[in-house]
């Protein structure tokens, strides 16, 4: 009775295919391809690895994958016990497919620790602000101006005693008094995480000649 082992390995050797031009294009070890075609299942750690490696090895072929595995899995419920190798599940890999996972591994560690020291970095640093308006500091005719600014959702904001609170995307405003001279405003921010900023605006007022 033909076996898949027997399928791909006639299969390969029509094609003038070594196990080797094989192994370098599906980057599985040559030693696993020849318990594939020996159905040396018990050569594997798990059922999973077989079926990976036969849906690749059907498709350098020009196999149909679902055709192999059906044989497989005749061949494989004949057996009553199929004591698997204990190992690791990258057994099966090629040195150059090793380097690679162990390349993305390492290159995910490295984005995750980015992440989370900027988020602390985010968490540990006082609020920010920004001025939108007014844009000028000198004034001649003005009484008062509108004071618009932009700072965290979260931050508490409190000119000269009075909580100012901003909208859903952190912008306040504020009725700030002038008086002919010097007028400075100063803006405390308190962020969710207990740190302060302290932003001070100085504004002149001239009387106009």
């Amino acid at each position: 009775m033909t076996t898949v082992g027997d399928i791909l390995k006639k299969e390969r050797q029509n094609k003038g295919l070594l196990l080797s031009d094989i192994e370098k294009q599906i980057k599985v070890r040559e030693k696993y391809l020849r318990a594939i075609e020996e159905n040396n299942w018990a050569f594997f750690s798990s059922k999973i690895y077989i079926i990976g490696i036969l849906k690749n090895y059907s498709r350098v072929l020009s196999l149909d994958p679902k055709r192999i595995l059906a044989f497989f899995r005749r061949d494989y419920e004949k057996k009553e016990e199929v004591k698997f190798k204990k190992r690791v599940a990258s057994g099966y890999l090629t040195p150059e497919s090793k380097k690679y996972f162990i390349a993305v591994a390492i290159l995910a560690a490295f984005l995750i620790f980015i992440y989370f020291s900027y988020q602390l970095s985010l968490y540990f640093s006082p609020p920010k602000m920004s001025i939108i308006s007014p844009i000028k500091t000198s004034f001649t005719t003005e009484d008062r101006i509108k004071l618009i600014g932009k700072t965290e959702r979260d931050a508490a904001v409190v000119i000269f005693g009075d909580r100012v609170y901003q909208n859903k995307d952190g912008v306040f405003e504020y009725s700030f008094p002038l008086r002919e001279g010097t007028n400075k405003l100063t803006i405390e921010l308190t962020g969710a995480n207990g740190r302060k900023t302290i932003i001070e605006k100085i504004f002149q007022k001239k009387s106009p000649k």
